[in-house]
């Protein structure tokens, strides 16, 4: 491979920050435009490292905000060629705008901002080009869309999706059903959709963290994502609802009574096969979790973690009597006159300037512990032991650097039983009893992330108590429980990750040690920024640019609301 070539794949971290999703990046021909297939950016390794650099800014960009979506590739087909160029002129300047806070300082001379002005959708931007709009013909460095390359793609990605079924592990070939809803099968007719954007993109860090990777874990084989390890399955007949319940999901269950999990709180569910909520669907039950009988002796070390997360959670203060800045100190510059008239020497330190100087950042690490992540992961650990030891080290380093920081652990049993523990809230000390909750959590049951997602969402929407909130899901993507089966159960996680961005909230997944399919974590995880890392001592290297992009994102979300 040519130093050109290499050149061009280093740009995978660039791509990853800026699409928000797992990107590659792939040479071209020399000489060929740049373009994509949702998966790889592919960029001419003959160009300069500017023109490379703005190709995979307009690519990336247009993945980004969903200008290369199916509903819209679906429309290039049998389309004349000047017709795609000038959607391609016009969408990339609204995608370029709306991406601007995360493009590099070179491709930001690229928005056309009067053009981008006139759509503020994909769908606008095609009706603009359709109408027969006069526009120039896109530049060179904007590359060129390959519809039928993003349609293969699109379809493997569909097939994909819905070919393959999860088996229970048991003697049992019956289905999993919901344990106590037969009435309530079809939806409720008065359910309104709570939030009507559709959520688009995808999150990660790129072909970097790909390479890594030793072993892939896909959906659909060695028995269903989120039930237990052990294979045992009794049966259980629920107000006469048959069901296959695993032992070990039984014992979880039984662990915590009814009277004290208490009442619950029910959050809707998005139902992606009627594209509507079901109201009230989900209950959430909020305890504290139990404290391990083992002590954790040595906590892990989160210098790394501080030192990558140093600056991401500041904030602007006004501070006076600065050296420069960007206004004048009245008070400091007057005293600085008197005592030149009086004949002493006058301090310079007379601006008032906005420094980085005030933590302004609250995160909630959202913990997996059902039971798919009991599974062997790299390195011979467990996920869990994997992501656990993540979790500390993230609460560890968040909470000394002067960030609110709390940490949840959820599983579930149904819709009914939806399990959060708190091991830290955001007023509580990170101390001894902190550790030794974490330390005693066991994997168990199933995983209704959606359910769990929402709950961390209100946490932080009531209690955080900053303007900047960060969302952090730990977990295997592998969103499963009764009827909440692969595609539902993925569209209802990227529709609460989606609803947490709606109200400014940033949100980053984190897949540690589990080598789940790269394609399976961007169905569940949607568009929120989200990256696969094969040993947690690996984390710090990518934490930054990941909390990054999710804040950056969410900041832009509350400039526009405002």
């Amino acid at each position: 491979m040519s130093d050109d070539e290499r050149g061009v794949e280093r740009l995978a971290m660039v791509a990853a920050a800026v699409a928000g999703r797992a990107l590659v990046v792939a040479p071209t021909e020399p000489g060929e435009p740049a373009w994509t297939d949702g998966k790889t950016i592919y960029l001419d390794p003959s160009a300069t490292p500017r023109q490379q650099v703005e190709a995979l800014a307009v690519q990336a960009s247009l993945l980004a905000t969903g200008g290369l979506e199916p509903e819209i590739v679906t429309k290039f087909a049998r389309k004349r060629g000047a017709l795609v160029d000038r959607y391609l002129t016009i969408e990339a300047s609204r995608a370029l705008e709306a991406n601007e806070a995360l493009l590099p300082t070179c491709a930001r001379a690229m928005i056309d901002r009067a053009l981008a002005g006139r759509t503020a959708s994909p769908a606008e931007s095609w009706e603009l080009a359709a109408s027969g709009a006069e526009v120039d013909a896109p530049p060179k460095s904007y590359g060129i869309i390959r519809a039928r390359m993003l349609m293969a793609a699109q379809r493997v990605a569909a097939t994909s999706a819905t070919t393959g079924r999860h088996v229970p592990r048991s003697t049992s070939d019956r289905e999993l059903t919901e344990l106590d809803d037969e009435a309530d099968e079809a939806p409720d007719e008065d359910v309104v959709d709570l939030f009507s954007s559709p959520v688009g993109g995808g999150g990660g860090i790129g072909k970097l963290l790909q390479k890594m990777l030793s072993q892939v874990r896909k959906l659909g084989g060695n028995g269903p994502p989120g039930a237990d390890a052990p294979t045992h399955t009794r049966r259980s007949t629920v107000r006469g609802a048959a069901a296959v319940v695993s032992t070990a999901a039984a014992r979880a269950d039984s662990e915590t009574s009814e009277s004290a999990r208490g009442v619950g709180v029910t959050y809707p569910e998005w139902d992606v096969h009627n594209r509507r909520y079901r109201r009230e669907w989900c209950t959430v039950h909020v305890t504290e979790a139990r404290q391990g009988e083992e002590s954790w002796d040595a906590p892990p070390d989160g210098h790394a973690l501080r030192r990558a997360l140093s600056r991401l959670g500041m904030g602007l203060d006004r501070f006076h009597r600065q050296q420069q800045g960007d206004d004048i100190d009245i008070d400091a510059a007057v005293e600085a006159r008197v005592e030149h008239m009086a004949g002493s020497a006058p301090g310079d330190a007379v601006y008032v300037d906005s420094l980085r100087r005030r933590r302004d950042l609250s995160v909630l690490l959202l913990l997996d512990v059902s039971g798919s992540a009991a599974e062997p992961g790299t390195g011979g650990q467990t996920v869990h032991e994997q992501q656990r030891w993540v979790a500390a080290a993230l609460t560890g380093a968040l909470h000394e650097l002067g960030d609110r920081v709390a940490l949840y652990a959820y599983r579930s049993q149904g819709r009914s039983d939806v399990q959060v523990m708190s091991v830290k809230r955001f007023d509580e000390r990170y101390d001894t009893a902190v550790l030794r909750r974490l330390h005693g959590l066991k994997p168990a049951a199933y995983s209704r992330l959606g359910a769990a997602i929402r709950h961390g969402t209100e946490v932080l929407r009531t209690e955080s108590g900053t303007p900047r909130r960060l969302l952090v899901v730990l977990s295997d993507g592998l969103a499963y429980d009764h009827g909440y089966e692969r595609v539902y159960g993925a569209a209802d996680a990227r529709k609460a990750l989606a609803e947490a961005g709606q109200q400014g909230i940033g949100c980053l997944c984190l897949t540690i040690g589990a080598g789940t399919d790269v394609e399976e974590l961007r169905r569940v995880f949607g568009s929120a920024a989200h990256a696969t890392v094969p040993q947690p001592d690996q984390l710090s290297r990518i934490i930054a640019p990941l909390f990054r992009s999710a804040l950056n994102r969410a900041d832009m979300r509350r400039r526009r609301a405002s």
